[in-house]
């Protein structure tokens, strides 16, 4: 990679997001002054000047060390690596007497009917040397005994309206309100439409990004298509100088869609995976469910290559009266966590999960 392909993608993303930022924030607040529309507000004003990316991310970008693009073959997800995991893998006996697929799901209505067995106790002490994280959940967080480890790769797996969006933005609040650092990639949405969303349930990007805490990258798809070895390569390195906590990747569905062979998305897609755990920060990525089942990402990759899976889908009564939206903990590596699937809500605070009540 040269260093004027650093510079094209990153200082491309990084102009739309000033230019949305400057251009937008006079419309959010009584702050604007509605004779000039190029007085925007105290947020607006600092957008640009203190925007994270024009000195840290672009620096970086820009001393960034070319990186030779790998041969196609030795980056392959499923020849030797995944030819030697399985020769070494050692012999794991039956499972646990009492334990089948029934335990997966919670049943049981209003009527009180019987419910599968559910082993999850959210008081019992929990012994780990793995640093973990909450994602700033409410009722979910309960939901998982010790929280997430630290730097996993987190996938969420849902269809449209169901706060995928809305979920990744209160992930990265969860970390930026605390002091920490964040970075927000979005593949669909524009940044400034980012910055109104998370604005909208309370929480305070534009400050973030004004105090150099937060960065939020919009990139096309077809510049990312035209760019994406040099942004997978730089993506790790760029992190690291940022010094981010947490990156939310919105959607890796796009990603996946740029390519026709299924061979190629999965090599791709695991490599960008890889990428981003390189980089040693925590990640939650986006992901359209299948159009056949709530259960499963579109192309059924990304659960895969996760550390944990969250999935929102609606659930609909038979009498068709009212149609919920519900959660379900599909997996989390190395952590204890409920595998009841529990309602939940998006209020005008974000998504808050009914740990206590059952679906119907």
């Amino acid at each position: 990679m040269s260093e004027d392909d650093g510079e094209d993608w990153f200082e491309r993303a990084l102009r739309e997001d000033s230019d949305s930022t400057t251009d937008e924030s006079g419309d959010d607040g009584p702050d604007a002054d509605s004779d000039s529309a190029t007085d925007d507000g105290p947020d607006a004003d600092q957008a640009s000047a203190d925007s994270p990316f024009e000195e840290d991310f672009a620096g970086a970008v820009e001393n960034a060390p070319d990186i030779d693009e790998e041969p196609a073959s030795d980056d392959s997800p499923f020849e030797e690596d995944f030819a030697s995991a399985f020769e070494n893998a050692p012999d794991i006996g039956d499972a646990p007497d009492g334990e089948s697929g029934e335990d997966l799901f919670s049943g049981g209505g209003p009527s009180g009917g019987e419910q599968a067995a559910e082993p999850f106790d959210d008081d019992a002490e929990f012994d780990s040397e793995i640093e973990r994280i909450d994602l700033g959940i409410d009722g979910l967080d309960n939901m998982i005994l010790g929280g997430v480890p630290k730097r996993s790769l987190i996938s969420i797996v849902g269809s449209a309206g169901t706060g995928k969006t809305t979920f990744g933005l209160q992930f990265l609040d969860e970390a930026l309100s605390n002091g920490n650092r964040g970075v927000y990639l979005t593949l669909e949405e524009a940044a400034s439409r980012i910055y109104d969303t998370a604005e909208e349930k309370g929480w305070p990007f534009r400050q973030y990004a004004d105090e150099g805490r937060l960065a939020v990258v919009h990139l096309d798809p077809v510049e990312m298509a035209n760019s994406l070895a040099s942004i997978r390569n730089d993506l790790p390195e760029l992190i690291e100088e940022f010094g981010a906590d947490r990156l939310v990747l919105d959607s890796v569905s796009l990603l996946e869609m740029m390519y026709d062979r299924p061979s190629d998305r999965r090599s791709e897609v695991f490599q960008f995976s890889k990428s981003l755990k390189e980089a040693g920060v925590t990640t939650l990525v986006t992901s359209e469910a299948s159009s056949d089942t709530p259960y499963a990402s579109r192309y059924g990759i990304i659960e895969y290559l996760a550390d944990a899976v969250f999935v929102l889908q609606y659930v609909r009564a038979s009498d068709f009266q009212e149609t919920r939206l519900a959660v379900e903990i599909q997996k989390i590596r190395d952590a204890n966590h409920s595998r009841e699937t529990k309602p939940y809500e998006i209020t005008d605070e974000g998504l808050s999960v009914y740990r206590q009540a059952n679906i119907f």
